[in-house]
C-alpha cells in the first residue's frame, strides 16, 4: 500500500529496529546518480545494548566482502532487508508474498539494471536476544529466499542474464544446497571408514558435529572459540535444511514476526 501511495522516484525501506545515522538517506540516495543502478543495499553493523558497535562475526564480514566485490564486477545478488533503497519503477507490481529485498533486486536485473552495496550507508541493529528466535528467523529468511528464487528461475539463463546467472547460482542456490552435500559427505564417508584415510576424515566430521551438539545443548559454550564455528555452521545449515522441508510442504513465511532485541 505504501509503495502505491509513494510519490518519489526513489523509495527507501528500513526495518523498525534498524538505527540509521543522520546522513544515511543522503548517502544511500546519492548512488542513483549512476543510471545503471536500480537498487542500493546498506551494510550491516551489530551494536551492543549500550549502543557501542561490537565486533562483527566472520559470516557478516564475509558477506559484506562478497557484496563489495559483486558491486565492482556486476551486481549484488541480495540486499540487506533492514535498510535498502530502490528506483520506483523496480518496485511496481509489488509481490506481497515474496521477500521484498531479494525480489526487488531480481526485478532490477530483469529490467537490465543492477544493484550495488554502499559501505557508507550503514544499518545498525542489535543481536536477537533469544537463540531460538534467531534460529527461526534464519529459517524464515531462507524459506522466503527460496520462494523468490523459484519464482524467478529464468535468471539462471546465462544467454539472457550473463554473469548474473553464475552469481545467483553460486551465491544463492549452491549455498542453499550445502546441507544436502554435507549429508551425502557424511553418509559416503561412513561407508568408506574401513580405510584409514577415510576413517580419519570420518572422525573429524564426528568431532565437529559433536562440538556443535554440545554447544547447542549448552548455549553458554557457543561463544567459546572451539565451539563457535561448529555451532554457527551447523545451526546455519540446519536452518537451511528445515527451510527446504517447509518449502516442500508448500509453506510460506508471508507475515514477518519481529524478534525481541
Amino acid at each position: 500500500m505504501a509503495v502505491e501511495q509513494a510519490k518519489g522516484d526513489i523509495l527507501v525501506f528500513s526495518d523498525v529496529a534498524t538505527i540509521l545515522e543522520e546522513d544515511a538517506l543522503e548517502n544511500i540516495v546519492s548512488n542513483f546518480n549512476d543510471p545503471t543502478v536500480a537498487c542500493v543495499s546498506s551494510e550491516d553493523r551489530i551494536i551492543s545494548d549500550d549502543g557501542t558497535v561490537t565486533g562483527e562475526n566472520f559470516y557478516v564480514r564475509y558477506e559484506m566482502f562478497l557484496r563489495r566485490l559483486e558491486s565492482k564486477v556486476n551486481s549484488l545478488v541480495g540486499l540487506s532487508g533492514s535498510f535498502f533503497a530502490a528506483r520506483r519503477e523496480v518496485c511496481q507490481n509489488w509481490a506481497e508474498d515474496l521477500q521484498s529485498d531479494f525480489n526487488t533486486l531480481l526485478n532490477s536485473i530483469k529490467m537490465g539494471l543492477r544493484g550495488i552495496s554502499d559501505p557508507e550507508s550503514i544499518g545498525y541493529y542489535k543481536n536477537v536476544r533469544s537463540e531460538g528466535q534467531e534460529f527461526n528467523r534464519k529459517i524464515r529468511t531462507v524459506l522466503r529466499g527460496i520462494s523468490v528464487f523459484m519464482s524467478n528461475k529464468e535468471t539462471l539463463n546465462p544467454f539472457k542474464y550473463g554473469l548474473f546467472s553464475l552469481q545467483i547460482l553460486s551465491h544463492k542456490l549452491f549455498r542453499w544446497l550445502i546441507p544436502f552435500a554435507l549429508i551425502s559427505a557424511f553418509l559416503t564417508n561412513s561407508f568408506l571408514a574401513c580405510q584409514s584415510f577415510y576413517a580419519s576424515l570420518f572422525m573429524l566430521q564426528i568431532t565437529f558435529y559433536t562440538l556443535a551438539i554440545i554447544a547447542i545443548k549448552n548455549k553458554v559454550l557457543s561463544s567459546k572459540k572451539i565451539f563457535k564455528i561448529p555451532f554457527f555452521f551447523t545451526i546455519m545449515n540446519l536452518s537451511i535444511l528445515l527451510a527446504w522441508l517447509k518449502y516442500a510442504k508448500r509453506e510460506k513465511a508471508v507475515f514477518w514476526q519481529p524478534s525481541e532485541r
